[in-house]
C-alpha cells in the first residue's frame, strides 16, 4: 500500500510559520512514501517567496521524504509583466524543480504531475495537446494494476460547493483532458487551486468523464482562506482500495478528519460500506 500526502497552495509570503511547523510535524509523524504538492508555492512568485518554498522542500527531503510537485497560477509573476510573458517559471525551475511534468513511480501507485498554469490567464488553468499525449505515454509504460494518479493545480471540473453554485471554472480544453484521463486509465485526479478540501466521483461531476475519484486539498499553511479551515490530505492506495483523510488545522496541529474509503468494483470506484470493507482484498 502507498501513503502519500497531498498539499496544496502553501502560498509562501502569504503563509503563517505555525502551520508550516505543524505540516512538517504530520508529515513526519506519517512517514509518506511521497509527498504530493499541486501548485501555489509562493504568493506572488517572488525570489524570497520562492526561497522561503524551496527551504520547506529542502527540510522534507532532509527528513527523507520523496517530494513531487506542479507549479500554480500564483507561482507565475503578476505584476512583472516581461517576466510573466517570456519567462514565466524560470524562479519555479531554479528553486523548486526543473521539471514541469515530473512522475514518480511507487510500489502499487504512478503518479504524473501536469503544469496547468498559463501566462495568458491570470488564475485559470489549461492543458494543451502535447501534455495530453505524455499522459497517456506515461501511463502507458505502466503496469495496468498499478494505480495511476495525475496530479494539477487547477482541478479539471467546476466543483460544487455544498447546495450552492459550483465554485471555480473547468480547466480550458476540458474535454481533451477528460478523454486523456479516460484513455490512460486514471484512478485519482488530485488538485487544489480553490482552497477547499472535497472527494468526488469524476462521473457525478461530468456525466461522460469517466470513473476517476477527483481529489481536492485545502491551503496547507495559508492565511488566505475561503470559509474553511486550513488542512491537506492523507491518502492510502491499496489494491482496488483508498482511503482519503483530510488532515484538518485545529489550532495547535494537524489532526486527521472526515476519512472516506472507496473500493474499486470493475471499473468504477464506491463509496466503502461497511460490507465492501470487509470483502475489500488487504493491501
Amino acid at each position: 500500500m502507498a501513503r502519500l500526502i497531498h498539499l496544496s497552495d502553501l502560498h509562501f509570503g502569504a503563509h503563517d510559520d505555525r502551520l508550516v511547523d505543524a505540516v512538517e510535524r504530520r508529515v513526519d509523524d506519517a512517514k509518506p512514501d511521497l509527498v504530493v504538492i499541486s501548485g501555489d508555492f509562493t504568493q506572488r512568485a517572488r525570489t524570497e517567496q520562492f526561497k522561503q518554498a524551496c527551504h520547506f522542500l529542502e527540510r522534507l527531503r532532509k527528513a527523507g521524504h520523496e517530494v513531487l510537485g506542479v507549479p500554480g497560477n500564483h507561482d507565475v509573476p503578476l505584476y512583472d509583466v516581461l517576466r510573466r510573458f517570456l519567462s514565466p517559471l524560470t524562479r519555479y525551475r531554479r528553486f523548486i524543480d526543473q521539471s514541469l511534468c515530473p512522475f514518480h513511480e511507487l510500489p502499487g501507485a504512478a503518479v504524473l504531475g501536469i503544469n496547468t498554469a498559463r501566462s495568458l490567464t491570470f488564475k485559470d488553468g489549461r492543458i494543451n495537446q502535447d501534455q495530453v499525449a505524455f499522459i497517456r505515454d506515461t501511463f502507458a509504460r505502466t503496469r495496468p494494476e498499478t494505480a495511476r494518479i495525475l496530479v494539477t493545480h487547477h482541478p479539471l471540473f467546476a466543483l460544487p460547493v455544498g447546495d450552492g453554485p459550483e465554485l471555480g471554472k473547468a480547466i480550458g480544453r476540458q474535454e481533451l483532458a477528460l478523454d486523456a484521463v479516460a484513455d490512460a486509465g486514471v484512478d485519482l485526479l488530485l488538485a487544489g487551486h480553490n482552497h477547499r478540501a472535497s472527494t468526488h466521483h469524476a462521473k457525478d461531476l461530468v456525466t461522460d468523464a469517466g470513473p476517476a475519484l477527483v481529489i481536492q486539498a485545502g491551503t496547507a499553511t495559508s492565511t488566505r482562506l475561503r470559509d474553511e479551515e486550513q488542512s491537506f490530505n492523507l491518502l492510502e492506495v491499496g489494491d482496488a482500495e483508498v482511503t482519503v483523510a483530510v488532515q484538518a488545522w485545529d489550532g495547535a496541529g494537524y489532526a486527521s478528519r472526515d476519512a472516506q474509503r472507496f473500493v474499486r468494483r470493475g471499473e468504477h470506484w464506491e463509496t466503502a460500506t461497511g460490507e465492501q470493507l470487509a470483502e475489500a482484498p488487504e493491501a
